[in-house]
């Protein structure tokens, strides 16, 4: 009984052997199935886009090349959308943000 397991641990070696030098055939490639963002291709993004928008979900969290895609699309959207004389670069933030409400502290 002790050479049948003898043998049968030497048919295994041998079967790791022939599996590690890849002759018992390779695996298939890898095939990319996560989902990707749906955003328009064209045009700028809306907030119903962003907010819609999903990401694959990977072993570490969401796959970082998507998120950056999508980061560099919405920075380059605000880019554009940028004021470019100085004047309205540097306007006053109160009147960006309408009046203050009664009671807040105020500046001057």
């Amino acid at each position: 009984m002790g050479w049948v397991f003898a043998a049968l641990i030497v048919v295994v070696i041998g079967f790791v052997f022939l599996a590690s030098l890849g002759r018992l055939g390779q695996m298939a490639p890898q095939i990319d199935d996560r989902p990707v963002p749906e955003l328009p291709e064209e045009g700028p993004l809306s907030a119903d886009d962003l907010i819609d928008v999903q990401f694959a979900v990977v072993t570490r969290g969401y796959a970082m090349e998507q998120v950056d895609a999508v980061l560099d699309r919405v920075a380059d959207q605000l880019r554009a959308e940028q004021p470019t004389s100085p004047a309205t670069a540097h306007a006053p933030i109160g009147d960006e943000l309408g009046p203050v409400p009664n009671g807040w502290p105020t500046i001057g």
